[in-house]
């Protein structure tokens, strides 16, 4: 499994999107329970929490509630995890990769 973003690997025939919302003319697979609320997105967006904060509500109201042994065999292996990040600012997508190598 991999990640990536929209940019970089939207054509690819692997691409998974587990973020909120997807490119306009998105006709690829989407995984929305791995996306995070709206909710959470705003106060990213806002700054009104930090990474911390982020990381300890998103793996509490999201990879909580999954089994993540079912969530990967849902996506199958070779995935590539998409999301609207550029690569190496922090997103929810390293989160979901860190989730699955625990």
């Amino acid at each position: 499994m991999q990640t990536s973003n929209f940019a970089r690997s939207g054509s690819d025939p692997r691409a998974v999107a587990i973020s909120r919302t997807q490119p306009r003319g998105w006709t690829g697979r989407a995984y929305e329970p791995l996306a995070p609320p709206w909710r959470l997105l705003a106060a990213a967006k806002s700054g009104a929490i930090d990474e911390d904060e982020y990381i300890r509500r998103y793996r509490s109201e999201v990879l909580s509630k999954l089994d993540h042994a079912t969530v990967y065999a849902d996506l199958g292996e070779d995935a590539i995890l998409l999301c609207w990040e550029r690569a190496g600012a922090f997103c929810h997508r390293r989160l979901v990769a860190e989730w699955f190598e625990e």
